[in-house]
């Protein structure tokens, strides 16, 4: 398969007032569902629902973009960015909603991932938040190979004003961040499993 790139583009998310670009789908042949139900994303197929967000109409500076890209046999999203904490600003993420509520008896995420050394995060947004700021997150190790990286739920720390403990049920958007501090992003994402309890 060749490789492809998809472009993003800019779109208004008026309830955030976040500038944003959609993830367009990569151009491939039609592929079967998923038969593991645990995958939450694999990039395979039509890929949809996936926003690029930026601190910028916060009044932020960082700047950077998610696209679709390929590597071989690997399809991955790819989130590009200078991260920059000037004007109270510092992020960059792509980000999914959630079109069903996740399993109660999971346990957490498995990423695969590859990236350029920088500290990443998971921000979850769950239906408790009601503003931009309030979320669970946990942060995460890259490295320039492809490696999976498991997180519990229970790693995830309240941000923001929350309290009460991450329910997976709760959980309404799935976010990959570059954020916090002045840096360059450069994180690939090959797929996103919710774990489920060993049977």
């Amino acid at each position: 398969m060749t490789k492809r790139y998809a472009k993003a583009f800019r779109k208004s998310l008026a309830p955030y007032f976040f500038r944003m670009r959609a993830i367009l789908p990569l151009l491939l042949a039609a592929t079967p569902a998923l038969s593991d139900p645990s995958i939450f994303e694999d990039f395979q197929g039509e890929v949809a629902g996936w926003q690029y967000v930026s601190d910028r109409v916060m009044g932020g500076v960082s700047d950077g973009e998610a696209v679709l890209a390929q590597d071989g046999d690997v399809i991955f999203a790819r989130l590009t960015g200078k991260v920059s904490t000037a004007n109270n600003g510092g992020f960059v993420q792509m980000r999914r909603g959630l079109t069903a509520p996740l399993p109660t008896d999971s346990t957490g995420l498995t990423l695969t991932v590859r990236g350029n050394g920088e500290r990443y995060f998971v921000h979850l947004r769950t239906t408790e938040g009601r503003r931009p700021w309030q979320y669970f997150q946990a942060a995460f190790p890259s490295t320039v190979d492809w490696q999976e990286v498991t997180i519990p739920w229970s790693a995830f720390q309240p941000a923001g004003g929350l309290s009460s403990r991450l329910k997976p049920t709760d959980i309404r958007s799935i976010g990959i961040v570059a954020y916090g501090r002045d840096h360059t992003a450069d994180l690939s994402v090959a797929q996103i499993v919710v774990n489920q309890p060993k049977s």
